[in-house]
């Protein structure tokens, strides 16, 4: 038996992917236009090629671009080509024909699937792949001036093993007042090794430690070591020191997911920072079905003010959710609520409001 996909939600499902895809490349070049100008003296100054400049920085923008504003444009396009179908009375006349309210949200809500879907793949495995290729053009074109020193650092080299320094400069691979301290199985401080400056040798892959003591605890008992200069081989990389190595932007999610493990273990800050990323580019996409059915809900209405009355109602909403996002990924990063939660709230209160918007909708 042959399936076909009825001519009404192909009527509704055509308009709402073009008229997204026409918003969408709109935007995107008046904002390349706007990046272009305040760029190019970054470009001119460091003879940046113009086909890098296309296909290794904007090709590779483009897809962020869309992951992070694809749910606003998703829902100006919905309040869009919704807003004149029912200032035409193509709505009521759908409603009129005997077609529930419920049943014309569903090319509404494919639509928003293949959105949803398309940024799932691309925010997990399509956009780190291309933040390797930009970051790498920013820092040679653009940001040419890179961070050097990191400060307060605290992590975990293995079980039991705690690490801290005052600032390492990771152009000389250098760290000062560097302490390592080992505990044993019960939590007890088993030795602490203490340098007043700690440089890594690359010819030998040794630590040279400066003003070093080392001191060994046994019950009561305390054994002091102290050498003006000893050589060390310490379970330590100076990538472990280098934050910039480990830019979660270019990992896909699979690769994310181990860091965030690692980070754990180590007992650094920043797997926050990692888990926010992390459940970002898994509940995000949520965003486009929520904002579908909210502008639907919106502009299925019709009204005396048409479009412009739509419009207004509907950027207020998406700048609110906008502002709910970055205010609960600052509540995260600071340590005030779980990442989960800080990405899945927004989604939650949004698709509430969606809920009772379709409730109150004209049937």
């Amino acid at each position: 038996m042959k399936l076909s996909y009825p001519i009404i939600d192909r009527y509704i499902l055509g308009k709402y992917l073009k008229t997204f895809l026409l918003w969408l490349v709109i935007i995107i070049v008046i904002v390349i236009t706007f990046d272009v100008s305040e760029k190019l003296d970054d470009f001119i100054r460091n003879n940046a090629p113009t086909n890098e400049i296309i296909f290794k920085y904007y090709c590779n923008f483009i897809p962020n671009f869309f992951s992070l504003y694809g749910p606003l444009f998703v829902f100006i396009s919905t309040l869009f080509f919704t807003s004149k179908m029912a200032g035409n009375t193509e709505i009521i006349a759908i409603l009129g024909s005997g077609i529930s309210y419920k049943r014309l949200l569903r090319p509404y809500f494919h639509g928003g699937l293949i959105l949803a879907l398309l940024i799932l793949v691309v925010g997990n495995f399509v956009i780190p792949r291309s933040n390797v290729t930009l970051k790498a053009f920013e820092g040679k074109y653009i940001k040419t001036s890179k961070r050097s020193f990191y400060s307060n650092l605290h992590f975990q080299t293995s079980k039991g093993v705690q690490v801290s320094t005052f600032t390492y400069d990771v152009k000389n691979r250098s760290a000062v007042h560097f302490t390592q301290d080992s505990y044993d199985s019960v939590g007890n401080l088993a030795d602490r090794l203490f340098a007043n400056k700690l440089e890594f040798d690359t010819a030998t892959s040794e630590w040279v430690a400066y003003q070093y003591s080392h001191r060994t605890f046994s019950g009561n008992t305390e054994t002091l070591e102290t050498q003006p200069m000893k050589r060390l081989r310490l379970n330590l990389d100076p990538s472990d020191f280098n934050e910039a190595t480990k830019q979660i932007a270019t990992m896909n999610s699979i690769e994310l997911y181990h860091h965030i493990q690692r980070e754990k273990m180590r007992g650094s800050g920043a797997v926050i920072v990692a888990k926010l990323e992390f459940y970002q580019r898994l509940l995000n996409p949520l965003a486009f079905l929520v904002m579908t059915f909210i502008g639907v809900a919106i502009s299925s209405r019709k009204s005396r003010g048409g479009l412009g009355v739509h419009l207004a109602i509907g950027i207020s909403l998406a700048f609110a959710f906008i502002v709910f996002m970055r205010v609960c990924s600052v509540y995260a990063s600071n340590g005030n609520l779980p990442p989960f939660l800080a990405v899945l709230l927004p989604q939650l209160v949004f698709g509430i409001a969606a809920y009772i918007l379709i409730r109150k909708a004209p049937k």
